[in-house]
């Protein structure tokens, strides 16, 4: 009998323990909440969309977030930038239909230890930043970033 009554103790402990960790929130579902509302931009003599950020990702920013996403291979020369998009190539925001909503830029603080590879799923953490101004820069950022994880 106090075996079964050890078990069950060990059973709520355990439940009670995962029922109130933190849960990191779901960045894609957050910014997929943001809304673009198409301006002009005078500098370049175009229409761009501009985010409207929710309030709960507002929140977010200046802290440690998670994400987790497709590696985006881009021809630029920065090795410790890189892109990570809710989908791979085929459908993310460059290449298929997808919107801005779905993809981030990385800034890592120092580069991968592995090459990487296009469709490859990352698993970072860093400092959220949003931007909502800089046309030249995508909307959601995460700066001072490590690679936590690489599947392939």
């Amino acid at each position: 009998m106090k075996k079964i009554g050890a078990i069950l103790s060990l059973i709520i402990l355990m439940f009670l323990g995962t029922a109130f960790a933190p849960v990191e929130p779901d960045l894609w579902a957050l910014f997929s909440k943001t809304r673009f509302v198409e301006k002009l931009n005078r500098q370049f003599s175009m229409y761009f969309l501009y985010p409207a950020f929710p309030p709960e990702l507002e929140a977010l920013e200046g802290k440690e977030v998670e994400l987790s996403g497709f590696y985006i291979p881009l021809e630029v020369s920065n090795a410790s930038m890189l892109v990570i998009s809710k989908y791979p190539m085929a459908e993310c925001f460059f290449c298929g239909g997808a919107g801005p909503e779905s993809v981030a830029v990385v800034y890592l603080k120092e580069k991968p230890s592995k090459r990487l590879k296009m469709d490859d799923i990352l698993k970072v953490k860093g400092k959220l930043e949003l931007n909502e101004n800089d046309v030249e820069e995508l909307n959601f950022i995460i700066r001072n970033a490590h690679i936590l994880k690489i599947d392939k």
